[in-house]
């Protein structure tokens, strides 16, 4: 029996969310900056539901990181970025909980709906090879577009990639005992697939979720 266990990266693993503080962190210096009154006003269109979560993260991307970006200089903004959350944005729980994972046999791996480009950075500095996250697409060289490649990391898609990841590591379900940690109700297919869901750090709408579900709540 394989031992896995899933950590949500924004809110579970850190503190605060990762994708907008990354955007400001990547235009700070340029003309860009300017944009971010726009980026946020994309947001609170997406807050009234006029468009989904798909969509909005190209608009902002376009709008704070430019049409493409080149392999070179995201790889500097995703390092540089990653140095600044491990240093002021990773619960310390979050750190223990891996560490004691780990101690009992436990593969650990982050599923989130952060960009890969700056969350294998961050993944990479807590000692986590195995990565599940929203994918961008890339021109013909190389460079990082604002259209996304496949789905975005969330939700029902968030369970989808993890299994379609079970797979492709020849892991087949029955032979796997899986723990899942996140914040977030949209985690919910995610916590009912796994065989030990934990509630990590929860707002209202996840705490009522868990108390209904009977599914337990650590503070992180």
């Amino acid at each position: 029996m394989q031992r896995i266990a899933i950590y949500d990266l924004d809110r579970t693993i850190t503190r605060a969310p990762t994708w907008t503080p990354f955007l400001l962190h990547a235009a700070r210096g340029s003309w860009r900056i300017a944009m971010a009154p726009v980026a946020a006003g994309a947001a609170l269109l997406h807050a009234l539901k006029l468009y989904d979560r798909d969509r909005l993260k190209p608009i902002m991307h376009r709008l704070m990181l430019g049409a493409a970006l080149d392999e070179a200089r995201s790889t500097a903004l995703a390092e540089a970025f990653a140095a600044m959350t491990d240093d002021g944005n990773i619960r310390p729980g979050a750190r223990e909980r891996m560490a004691a994972d780990r101690a009992v046999g436990y593969r650990i791996v982050i599923a989130t709906a952060a960009h890969r480009f700056y969350a294998q950075a961050i993944a990479s500095r807590l000692g986590v090879e195995d990565l599940i996250a929203t994918e961008a697409m890339r021109d013909t060289t190389g460079r990082i577009v604002p259209s996304l490649s496949g789905a975005n990391c969330y939700g029902p898609a968030k369970l989808a990639m993890i299994r379609d990841w079970l797979a492709a590591q020849g892991v087949k379900r029955e032979e796997a005992h899986v723990r899942f940690y996140s914040d977030h109700a949209s985690d919910a297919p995610t916590f009912a697939w796994a065989d030990e869901p934990v509630v990590v750090s929860p707002g209202k709408r996840m705490t009522v979720l868990a108390v209904e579900r009977g599914w337990p709540i650590e503070r992180w």
